[in-house]
């Protein structure tokens, strides 16, 4: 059965926990899948630009012994407009794999109903759930568990806050947003996460206390402005100003708490310098585990035994 990656429901419990254990196979081992994906193509297709999107898909499937191909929308028909079916009935006709990432959930929605094969959001203006499989794998690593942990996520509630939200309910994982008010996450999106949240022992709060890092396990923030809201960026820095994860946010926490960004970061802006690069930040090993992470989902959705 044809199986794509819109957001972070597309897995469940098993499945998720599945991915990640073979995540860190694949981290300890990457040569025993070398050839798990021998002659495989991934198209990757960005309408945002990327750094460790786009080279964390093509390196992990040239290790699996595949290939991925590149496709910016203005270099392609994509950019003059053509529809996201027709994209994909033509792209499924050539390739094993559609990587995507771009701003309407709904444009992502659209190739993944008319393609016939796997399609993985690789970000759009509702979801990041690939980042979130990194997330949740560092915090594997880190922190010895995941489910029953506590993180604080301080920011934009986007879709950074969204599937942080799912797919940490779905692992178990207690997620707060400290967010000030209207920039909270989408209602639907929360109701939604403390639904999975009621089967896994999961908590999901939303406040505008920027004391809500007191216990924390994991703070996570996120950009104020993300692409596409340039012209917002001034009024965000106002809402936000007093929404900075700097050392005194980090002291409320636990002692040992980590300290977590998807990047790319603004020092001085959603977080002091001192705690981005002092001795709790893990940000960089988050960022290397996109690479694990997504391996372990190609060879899931992509595989030969999927």
């Amino acid at each position: 059965m044809l199986k794509h990656f819109l957001t972070d429901l597309d897995l469940d419990v098993a499945e998720q926990s599945f991915l990640l254990t073979r995540a860190l196979e694949l981290k300890a081992g990457p040569h025993n899948y070398a050839r798990a994906l021998d002659g495989k193509t991934l198209g990757m297709v960005f309408a945002k630009s990327s750094t460790r999107t786009r080279i964390s898909f093509e390196v992990g499937m040239l290790q699996l012994g595949g290939n991925a191909l590149f496709l910016p929308s203005s270099a392609t028909q994509m950019g003059r407009g053509e529809p996201p079916e027709d994209t994909a009935r033509v792209l499924s006709r050539y390739l094993d794999g559609i990587m995507v990432r771009t701003y309407e959930h709904a444009w992502t929605r659209a190739l993944a109903d008319a393609s016939s094969v796997p399609v993985i959001n690789g970000l759009d203006d509702n979801y990041h759930p690939c980042q979130v499989l990194a997330d949740l794998l560092t915090i594997r690593e880190k922190r010895g568990k995941v489910a029953g942990q506590q993180l604080v996520y301080v920011g934009d509630g986007n879709n950074m806050a969204h599937s942080l939200m799912l797919g940490g309910a779905l692992a178990g994982l207690n997620v707060r947003i400290v967010a000030p008010d209207g920039f909270w996450p989408n209602e639907k999106m929360v109701a939604k996460a403390r639904r999975i949240g009621d089967q896994t022992g999961a908590t999901i709060e939303v406040t505008a206390d920027v004391r809500g890092s007191e216990g924390a396990d994991i703070v996570y923030t996120d950009v104020w402005a993300s692409m596409g809201q340039e012209e917002e960026s001034e009024a965000r820095k106002k809402a936000f100003a007093n929404y900075q994860v700097d050392a005194k946010m980090m002291k409320r926490a636990k002692e040992d708490a980590i300290f977590l960004h998807c990047l790319p970061a603004h020092r001085g802006e959603e977080v002091a310098a001192d705690v981005i690069d002092g001795p709790q930040s893990v940000v960089f090993d988050q960022a290397e585990n996109r690479l694990h992470a997504q391996k372990a989902l190609m060879v899931h959705l992509m595989g030969r035994n999927r």
